[in-house]
């Protein structure tokens, strides 16, 4: 269970982050929208201090995060993915997936790269282990970045906007892996403007504006009947859903 409380960020005077509550149960699905610079990816980030929050708390599993901590721990148990990839350009697909695991000391570099291969072989993708990033495709590349993440056994994965840099026939690609990690019960927290992957895969939507939570509820509730007038207004505008 992650439990945010009192959360607040700053950038200088600018306020981004003005107090999130949140509670994310083991084995939830929750879909992050709102309108661009309302907070979310800065959110998300915060909760493996990728960005440091100005106040508040993040607590794992009832243990409270704090930069005193060992971060590498933390980052073990919460994977990232990112809108854009975020591999080792000069090295190959084979050698980014291993090298955290390896680094970290949590596999030989020998169990590594067997669980490295056996987890291609499920996305199709292990005649690729020895080429680089910039020999694949935009969705190969999302995916080779998910199971690097993945590879870490983390309880929670946080993905921000992983199919925004993706053209249209990719996101496929990435989707279906993303329900096939859900299948085993991970927990994730996604950032998305695809919304009516959000609505059809979470189990919770959380909609933010302005630093803050307006409204959350199941798909349904937000994107079929929601309550508040900024919620409303937004998805008036999406045609996705």
């Amino acid at each position: 269970m992650l439990e945010i409380k009192d959360l607040k960020k700053n950038f200088g005077n600018k306020k981004v982050l003005k107090g999130i509550n949140l509670t994310i149960n083991d084995g939830e699905r929750i879909g992050i929208i709102g309108p661009s610079g309302c907070g979310k990816s800065t959110f998300l980030r915060s909760l493996n201090m990728l960005e440091v929050p100005t106040s508040g708390k993040v607590i794992l599993n009832n243990d409270k995060i704090d930069l005193n901590d060992n971060l590498s721990n933390l980052r073990k148990k919460v994977g990232m993915v990112f809108q854009q990839f975020n591999l080792f350009n000069n090295m190959t697909v084979l050698d980014n997936i291993i090298l955290a695991p390896v680094k970290q000391g949590l596999m030989s570099k020998s169990d590594a790269t067997k669980e490295a291969i056996k987890l291609l072989k499920k996305i199709d993708l292990e005649d690729k282990k020895l080429n680089y990033p910039r020999e694949l495709s935009g969705g190969q590349r999302q995916r080779i970045a998910i199971i690097r993440a993945l590879i870490m056994k983390p309880d929670i994965m946080l993905f921000d906007e992983p199919t925004s840099a993706l053209d249209p026939e990719m996101i496929g690609e990435v989707t279906k892996l993303m329900r096939e990690i859900a299948k085993n019960g991970m927990t994730m927290v996604i950032v998305s403007h695809e919304m009516s992957f959000i609505k059809d895969f979470c189990t919770r939507v959380i909609f933010m504006d302005d630093g803050n939570i307006v409204e959350e509820g199941t798909p349904e509730e937000i994107f079929d009947h929601p309550k508040d007038s900024r919620v409303k207004s937004f998805l008036s505008k999406v045609k996705d859903i």
